[in-house]
């Protein structure tokens, strides 16, 4: 019961933060006086570090209040425009002039929130009308409403977009480009009314085969069954999931960060320095990043080993042996909906080449309908935020939209 250690252990050192917390506020304020000292400043940054030396379990807020659009400002408020026990589908509503081409950006499920897609939602707004699939905590989910897997995901992407209605469009990000290939695919096969006019999967494993990356050889080294003794726990039961199985967001943290541990200890080192020398707009960069990273959740333990077996071990869906409550899923029945793949290339965890290979798919696609993008300089996260998803990336993306309408 590895979930139960972890959560005695983030018990444990929770006093511990909270004072830390009351400190930095106190040294702040010294440190914010022109005579304050480097033994103060140095204070306050440690302080700082060990406020954030922890997780968070809750969804941080969105905090988009208002968007600009033209010379105007305009309030955005949020609103749950479709639910179930394990999603809010999230609409971002706008009082405009004119109408403005629904989108439907999809998070992935993979130990984060949707709020990671902040600065995705930020560029989308003066432009869309925006909906995200603001996932649920599966911890936060009582067994009583039964199990979620592949299927469910793909259930989910059906009925969202069924709620909003025809003439959306979709933007997938990372790990559910293959949930929506095939969402779109399902749709098509039955005439769906509300098939999207365009779908853009951004930096996602449509074929891990191609160019596999570190990710992709970890997931493919042991069998599914490893996954299940050895990542699987059950949550523990103050919470309202109780024994739900799943793979806990802070075990996928831990993985993502030692493929990278050099990286984010230099920005760990360099945030101290900038607290310490008094710069403090820098460090809150720094600072504002790490408090969405560390902000993790569960994913139901049947979603993580389905997504495991099909898309990394098996690879169901490029191989075209992919079934869907009873329904062999078929790209190729894809012909109303206009495709678009972006690529990174430094992309480490979705490599060029995986995203890709949805146009061989979709081959029931005109030619015209199908586009590709590879960003050159970015890696993964460069895809769909930073200064190149809004300035050379994300023009494509409203190009494809613009012409699908």
């Amino acid at each position: 019961m590895f979930y139960t250690a972890y959560q005695a252990q983030a018990d444990a050192v929770a006093p511990i933060r909270e004072i830390a917390r009351w400190a930095t506020a106190g040294l702040d304020e010294a440190r914010s006086a022109s005579s304050s000292s480097s033994l103060t400043r140095a204070l306050a940054a440690i302080c700082a570090l060990l406020a954030r030396a922890g997780l968070s379990h809750r969804r941080p807020a969105f905090g988009i209040a208002r968007v600009r659009i033209g010379e105007r400002s305009v309030a955005v408020r949020e609103e749950a425009s479709d639910t179930t026990p394990f999603a809010t589908l999230l609409h971002f509503r706008k009082d405009v002039r004119t109408s403005q081409p629904p989108v439907l950006l999809v998070a992935p499920l993979s130990g984060h929130f949707a709020t990671l897609l902040r600065g995705t939602v930020e560029t989308l707004l003066p432009e869309h009308d925006v909906y995200v699939t603001d996932w649920h905590n599966a911890r936060d989910v009582s067994l009583a409403y039964g199990s979620f897997g592949f299927t469910d995901y793909i259930a989910h992407l059906v009925r969202f977009l069924g709620s909003i209605g025809p003439g959306a469009h979709v933007v997938a990000v990372c790990q559910p480009c293959v949930q929506v290939l095939a969402a779109i695919a399902v749709m098509a096969h039955a005439d769906h009314p509300a098939q999207p006019r365009s779908m853009t999967l951004m930096a996602g494993p449509i074929d891990t085969r191609v160019n596999p990356t570190q990710v992709n050889e970890l997931a493919t080294r042991r069998p599914v069954e490893w996954f299940e003794r050895n990542l699987i726990t059950t949550v523990p039961l103050r919470f309202a999931g109780a024994l739900r199985r799943v793979y806990p967001g802070f075990v996928q943290l831990a993985a993502f960060m030692s493929m990278n541990i050099e990286r984010h200890l230099r920005a760990f080192v360099q945030m101290f320095d900038d607290l310490a020398h008094g710069e403090v707009e820098k460090a809150r960069v720094t600072q504002a990043f790490y408090d969405e990273y560390f902000a993790v959740s569960d994913l139901a333990a049947d979603f993580y080993l389905d997504t495991v077996r099909i898309a990394f071990q098996e690879h169901l869906l490029p191989r075209g042996r992919l079934d869907y409550n009873g329904l062999r899923v078929d790209p190729r029945a894809i012909r109303r909906t206009a495709l678009l793949t972006v690529e990174g290339e430094r992309d480490d965890i979705c490599s060029v080449g995986q995203t890709a290979a949805a146009h061989e798919l979709c081959s029931g696609l005109k030619p015209y309908m199908k586009r590709h993008h590879m960003q050159a300089g970015v890696g993964h996260y460069g895809v769909f935020s930073g200064k190149r998803w809004a300035t050379q990336i994300y023009p494509v993306v409203r190009n494809v939209i613009l012409s699908n309408r």
